[in-house]
């Protein structure tokens, strides 16, 4: 059976799609879709990708009306965090050690929910 090889692209609906682009940039360095096929793309490292649909009830996503949350890889979970709230931005370390890594929590300018995810060395 043929599978997949990893993720192409996550798309979503945005209130302002442009300042959104520029603070994923400006906070997670991710370059925003490019207009045309010459323009940068975020080239992202080798790793694991979970794929995991949650019940409709579940409190995961925070608000009821959001319907997705994207985990991010990171290599240093303490350097971006403090990355992060020097920019004025709000980051929950879980103060739980998992088998798989560490994680934090924080939430876009639209309140979509965002993990960083420190993955364990031995993942």
């Amino acid at each position: 059976m043929e599978r997949i090889t990893g993720i192409g692209g996550l798309f979503f609906r945005a209130r302002d799609p442009q300042g959104l682009g520029d603070w994923y940039f400006t906070h997670l360095g991710i370059n925003p879709a490019a207009q045309d096929y010459d323009g940068p793309v975020w080239r992202q490292t080798a790793g694991i990708t979970v794929f995991a649909p949650f019940q409709q009830q579940s409190d995961y996503f925070g608000s009821p009306d959001k319907n997705w949350a994207i985990n991010f890889r990171v290599r240093d979970l303490e350097r971006m965090v403090e990355q992060l709230r020097n920019a004025g931005i709000e980051v929950t370390i879980d103060p739980e050690v998992y088998p798989n890594g560490r994680f934090a929590t924080l939430y876009d300018p639209e309140g979509n929910r965002i993990d960083l995810w420190q993955p364990d060395p031995a993942e």
